[in-house]
């Protein structure tokens, strides 16, 4: 007669079937899903950048019932994004990247005014999270030139694959108090490089992100997560040099922070 499984394997069982059914229906909706309008024209960011200047501190934290007083202009700037995505073939690299990052941070921000008030955005998880499957980022609550996107589409398959730029992760912003700071301004192409630096710098040398030393350094998760990201010129630690106010030695004892991910919420 065979034993039953203990109760940990069938939850385990449970979380697997789970995930494998959910992979299925996003895999048969993305292939099913028609390709996105291109935009012929950038988008004007301006309107987003006077919402961030009005409801955004220096310091990054954000009024979200400001945002939500305001609703009906970052409505407006939302629809200029929805009109269409960059066409790759029409807009330099610079367009293209200031697009989607700004695209990111706005519609997290829309998420969170749409469900505030909360302590945190994993609040909005479903009661069985798996990562990259149906968590909070792999919802599809958006559109896009006329198609379904989700925050973690933005990030991973557009951003991180299509872009290899390791500073977008100090540029778009998770609604969470370890999350880099939310700029006062939009992202644009003029700009870019100058912003992406400014972010980098900023998110390096804060105190409350990463505590730096030569010898043993206590870093954000982001280069735990992403590691390979920081590490296509050198390794972290390479990378980390370039911005810090502190030099770190190569063989430093690297240690990582646990995350915050309360709302950062003024």
């Amino acid at each position: 007669m065979n034993q039953p499984y203990p109760t940990s394997l069938k939850r385990l069982s449970i979380l697997l079937l789970c995930a494998t059914l959910v992979l299925l229906i996003k895999c048969h909706t993305t292939s099913t899903q028609s390709k996105p309008v291109l935009a012929s024209t950038v988008p004007n960011h301006q309107l987003w950048t006077k919402l961030l200047q009005k409801h955004v501190e220096s310091s990054g934290f954000v009024n979200y019932k400001g945002f939500i007083q305001d609703s009906s202009a970052l409505n407006l700037y939302l629809r200029t994004l929805q009109a269409g995505v960059p066409d790759p073939n029409t807009w330099t690299q610079e367009e293209q990247l200031a697009y989607w990052i700004n695209a990111y941070n706005a519609y997290t921000i829309k998420l969170i005014v749409n469900k505030y008030p909360l302590k945190s955005i994993k609040d909005l998880n479903s009661t069985i999270a798996i990562p990259f499957v149906n968590t909070i980022w792999d919802r599809r609550f958006f559109t896009l030139g006329g198609r379904k996107y989700s925050l973690n589409k933005i990030e991973h398959e557009i951003l991180r694959k299509k872009f290899h730029e390791p500073r977008i992760h100090f540029a778009i912003n998770c609604a969470s108090v370890s999350c880099p700071v939310l700029r006062r301004e939009a992202y644009t192409a003029a700009k870019l490089e100058q912003q992406l630096s400014e972010q980098a710098i900023t998110f390096i040398n804060d105190p409350t992100k990463n505590q730096l030393s030569s010898g043993n350094p206590k870093l954000s998760s982001i280069f735990n997560w992403f590691g390979s990201d920081f590490k296509k010129d050198g390794s972290i630690i390479s990378f980390i040099n370039r911005y810090s106010s502190i030099s770190i030695k190569e063989d430093a004892s690297v240690e990582y922070l646990e995350y915050d991910w309360r709302l950062n919420e003024q």
